[in-house]
């Protein structure tokens, strides 16, 4: 196979250069918002690796980590501690790839408010489309992950959120 298609991405690809208006874990979409919580936002990732690619990022609108005072950055770790409760509940991964990218060179697409990624991932979950088609295969729509862990965030906090 010479060619694979992804036309969904054309979105994504004509603005990655361009800075957004409005500061997407600051004004979050209604439809990509798992969870904003007075330390910390989750929001889905709108271009994922897998199904249920999260990211966590402080309320606080800063770039760097050293820039989070001790409570900032707490609050942060128990947004991320509570991402990895709810993704173990909803999809039963076999572990995760948790990062922070600083800055457009080490692949931030998203270099204005610090987050961090949490990818949920599988034994065997590799496979030849990214290394030869260069293409991500995610299975499941955002409505369906957003479901699932909206789901597992209720039953996290024993039904009472």
């Amino acid at each position: 196979m010479e060619r694979i298609y992804a036309p969904w991405r054309i979105k994504y690809l004509e603005k990655a250069d361009e800075k957004s208006k409005k500061c997407i874990f600051c004004y979050p979409d209604k439809r990509m918002l798992i969870l904003k919580d007075k330390k910390f936002i989750i929001i889905l990732n709108k271009y994922p690796y897998t199904n249920g690619h999260i990211m966590v990022a402080p309320n606080l609108h800063k770039v760097m980590l050293e820039e989070l005072d001790k409570e900032s950055l707490l609050g942060l770790m128990e947004g991320v501690q509570l991402g990895i409760k709810i993704l173990k509940k909803a999809y039963r991964p076999s572990g995760f790839n948790i990062g922070i990218n600083y800055g457009r060179v080490s692949g931030a697409g998203i270099e204005d408010h610090l987050h961090i990624h949490i990818v949920p991932r599988w034994s065997g979950d590799t496979n030849f489309m990214p290394v030869v088609g260069k293409t991500k295969i995610v299975s499941e729509s955002f409505e369906s992950v957003k479901r699932k862990l909206k789901k597992s965030l209720k039953e996290v906090f024993d039904g009472k959120i």
